[in-house]
This record gives structure tokens, C-alpha cells and sequence, in this order.
């Protein structure tokens, strides 16, 4: 099934700071975990036991909120995985920011995570707007890289590569497997090395097909 993504709609919520890396994101003591599941309620574990119940990821009136709003070089640091996916366990389904970290964005866009980027005044604009309004609802539009923001609306950017990606559903590698199922067996059964009907190779070993 092709997942397109051609708008992320919800609450917003603001993480004001340049240079958030990806170990305050999700510090390095939970990359142990056997699966993604339980990151969403470590994400930012050090930054809110440190805010004491005032990091917006604690506070009421962000609580599911679909889209955070981050200023430059979000991301920044190591590679990890864990982070884009400890945000999308929380509940984030979209990023707006100044800037991010090409790593961090790769894995965001290889999870159906847009990460779009909007000047310093729009991006500083929402956030005061978020504060003093946490329960206006949002929208990132990718097919006309807008924002919405009640009755606020500002140009947002991202690669175009990025973005035909997201609104094809072709960011989706599983999505597409699942979904050509029929011409990945067509193709294999024309292979000559591929025993395809015994799901064996001619030489006699197992194949995974």
C-alpha cells in the first residue's frame, strides 16, 4: 500500500534552542532497547528532568501535539535512529525548523517524517504564536509548502527530491515492497540463477525468496 503524505494537520508544539543533538533528543543510555517502542516517553529524558515539569514535552497543553517547531540545526550529532524515532513514538509527524542536521533528516524522511525548513522571523513567529495559543490546530502543506497556523501562513522549503518522495509514498521502501509484490515474483522467477517455484538456487542452496 503507497503511504502518500501531501499534509500533516495537529497541534503544534515549540522547542525553542539552536543546536538540539540528537543525544538530548534521546540520550545515549536508551539505545539499548530491543525495539523503538518504549523511546517516546524518554525523548528529551535529560532536558525535562532538568526543566522540572516545564520542558513543553511535559507541559499539558502540548500533549499530543503532531508537529514540533525547532530552530537551527536540529539534529545535529550522531547518526542515531533513535531519535527521529523516539519523536515519532511521542507523536511527532512533522518538523518545522531554520535548519537540520542531513542525517537526522535522511532518517526522518525514511520514516515518513517531513522535516521542512521556514526562515528565522516564520519559525521564531510560531512559536510565540504556539505559546500564547497551544491549542490552535496546524498544518504543514507539502504540495503547496505552505504553513498554517489559524489564520497565519508563511512559505515553507525542502528538497524536491525529498518532497515527490513524500507525497508519491515512495519514501515508503516496505509500503512498496508489500505493494509490488506480484512484479518482485515475476521479476525472480526470470532470474536464472533462482529456483523460484522450490525456493532454491540452481547450485542447490536455500534461498530466502
Amino acid at each position: 500500500m503507497v503511504s502518500e503524505i501531501k499534509a500533516v494537520s495537529g497541534k503544534g508544539i515549540p522547542l525553542v534552542g539552536n543546536d538540539i543533538d540528537t543525544d538530548r533528543i534521546i540520550p545515549a543510555r536508551f539505545l539499548r532497547c530491543v525495539t523503538f517502542d518504549g523511546l517516546g516517553a524518554q525523548v528529551f529524558a535529560d532536558d525535562r528532568a532538568q526543566a522540572n515539569g516545564q520542558h513543553p514535552f511535559d507541559l499539558l497543553q502540548y500533549q499530543e501535539a503532531e508537529i514540533l517547531v525547532v530552530n537551527a540545526n536540529f539534529g545535529c550529532g550522531s547518526s542515531r535512529e533513535h531519535a527521529p524515532q523516539a519523536l515519532a513514538k511521542w507523536g511527532i509527524r512533522a518538523i518545522i525548523g531554520e535548519s537540520f542536521a542531513e542525517i537526522f533528516s535522511g532518517n526522518c524522511l525514511a520514516m515518513g517524517i517531513p522535516c521542512v525548513t521556514a526562515d528565522s522571523t516564520t519559525v521564531k513567529q510560531l512559536q510565540t504564536f504556539l505559546t500564547e495559543n497551544p491549542q490552535t490546530s496546524m498544518t504543514v502543506d507539502l504540495e503547496l509548502m505552505q504553513v498554517h497556523c489559524g489564520d497565519f501562513s508563511a512559505p515553507i522549503s525542502m528538497g524536491e527530491g525529498a518532497r515527490m518522495m513524500l507525497i508519491t509514498g515512495t519514501w515508503d521502501a516496505c509500503g512498496q515492497l508489500v505493494s509490488h509484490t506480484d512484479r518482485i515474483r515475476a521479476t525472480a522467477a526470470s532470474l536464472p540463477y533462482i529456483c523460484w517455484s522450490r525456493g532454491e538456487l540452481v547450485g542447490g542452496r536455500r534461498s530466502e525468496g
